[in-house]
């Protein structure tokens, strides 16, 4: 008896490694025929691929005169189309196929390729570039389409299975397969929202704005970007989560041009260690209240400079872009309860979830010969600030664009420069400019404001 219970209790010490995560032979033709085949073919009808064209001028001055015209010709064609091929995906059946912003930018003609082969084009009913994504809608149609539902990016972990779907090279729909290598990635520096999905399921040229889902058939994420030495897959890629792609569907479903999201009204900074060892911090960890606007949700909820941001709803926050990520996938409406941490102790405070206030833009082209033409300018608000990634306190008349091969691309203006004086004309706002600048001068004296340092220059002409 005592010699079978030893032998009993050694089979048992032998399998007991193994008990967690049976390793075995395939015990039938099943087994071996398990595939990702079910979950391929429940989301591949969803994913598109977008083709985007622009018409762009191949401008060459000599053709200006005349006679080089007449002894030369008219050279080449004026008008060349640029084209750019990427991937999409079918989120609403009436026809919404969210995609990359990079993907369609500056496009002046979309279209959209079924998994069936059939084509449609397109409008753009949104474009967000801070996080890289836009919303098209399939123009002329009325039938309802295939669509993915969109799963929680919050609960993927690292190692869970993944399958990636697009068209890389324009080769045609594919689908390649690996892990989530991690999560919250927050150095990428590819869009203003750093928070990203990587995996390595290879990911391609032409991949971009395709489909990240996982084996239950939802969609997790947005393939956005790679990171390679050749141009080609290295087993290194990224994904805008799913829990950002859904805000932004739900504006452009909401009728919305544009993604309104949540305003803290406080100017976070990162901690490092330096800043973390003067708080008695193990390590560098949170976000660190620098400003605070008046009025705003951050002040009317009692944060203060100098608090430390490390939590929002419940969530830890690691960094600045953890914080971002968090509080922008919040919905409009309600409060989040942000944990900071005070004099050594953790408080909690309900921040408001409503976006930044706007007033009259005001945005106007400088058409008017001066160092601004080629410019657009807006008035400053809590909004466009925000939309600029600028200081919270920012006021004044803004640039907001500038044209390529411009006067005001030539004499170094960029977006984001404040106007401050033009030939002691103080600028406060957009009519200020142009009357400022519909002045003839040979000798120009600007002043803006630009990183928070102040700039002055004189220009002739």
């Amino acid at each position: 008896m005592i010699s079978r219970l030893v032998a009993s209790l050694l089979v048992i010490l032998a399998w007991a490694p193994a008990m967690g995560q049976e390793v075995r032979v395939p015990s039938s033709a099943g087994e071996v025929r398990l595939s990702y085949a079910p979950v391929v073919k429940r989301v591949a009808p969803a994913v598109v691929n977008v083709y985007a064209a622009r018409v762009v001028e191949n401008r060459f001055p000599m053709f200006d005169d005349p006679i080089f015209r007449r002894f030369f010709g008219g050279g080449s064609p004026r008008e060349q189309v640029q084209r750019s091929l990427g991937s999409g995906v079918i989120v609403d059946p009436a026809g919404l196929v969210v995609t990359n912003f990079h993907v369609i930018e500056n496009a002046d003609q979309i279209k959209v390729s079924l998994a069936d082969k059939r084509e449609f084009e397109a409008d753009i009913v949104l474009k967000d570039q801070h996080s890289d994504l836009a919303v098209l809608r399939l123009k002329d149609t009325r039938e309802r389409f295939a669509a993915i539902d969109l799963g929680d990016s919050d609960a993927l972990q690292v190692g869970d299975i993944v399958l990636a779907l697009g068209n890389p090279f324009g080769v045609g729909q594919t689908v390649t397969h690996g892990i989530v290598s991690a999560v919250a990635r927050t150095q990428v520096g590819i869009t203003d929202y750093q928070f990203f999905i990587q995996t390595d399921a290879a990911i391609n040229p032409g991949n971009s704005g395709g489909a990240l889902v996982d084996l239950s058939g939802r969609l997790v994420g947005i393939n956005t970007a790679i990171f390679s030495r050749s141009g080609g897959s290295q087993g290194i890629g990224f994904a805008i989560p799913a829990n950002m792609v859904r805000g932004v569907i739900a504006s452009a479903q909401g009728g919305s041009a544009v993604v309104r999201r949540p305003w803290l009204g406080a100017k976070l900074q990162a901690v490092t260690p330096e800043i973390a060892e003067s708080l008695s911090l193990k390590r560098p960890v949170g976000a660190l209240v620098q400003s605070v606007a008046a009025k705003s949700p951050a002040a009317r909820s009692g944060m203060r400079t100098g608090d430390l941001v490390v939590s929002v709803d419940g969530q830890e926050v690691d960094d600045v872009n953890a914080f971002d990520y968090r509080f922008a996938t919040k919905p409009l409406g309600g409060q989040a309860n942000v944990g900071v941490l005070r004099s050594g102790r953790e408080v909690r405070l309900a921040v408001a979830l409503e976006s930044a206030p706007e007033s009259p833009r005001e945005e106007t082209l400088i058409k008017a010969r001066s160092p601004f033409l080629g410019a657009k300018v807006a008035n400053l608000s809590p909004a466009l600030a925000d939309d600029l990634r600028m200081d919270i306190d920012s006021k004044g008349v803004v640039v907001t664009d500038v044209e390529n091969g411009s006067t005001a691309q030539s004499f170094g203006l960029q977006k984001g420069d404040v106007v401050l004086v033009v030939n002691s004309a103080k600028i406060e706002t957009t009519q200020d400019l142009v009357r400022a600048v519909s002045q003839p001068s040979r000798v120009w004296r600007l002043t803006i404001q630009r990183g928070g340092q102040q700039i002055s220059a004189v220009f002739s002409g």
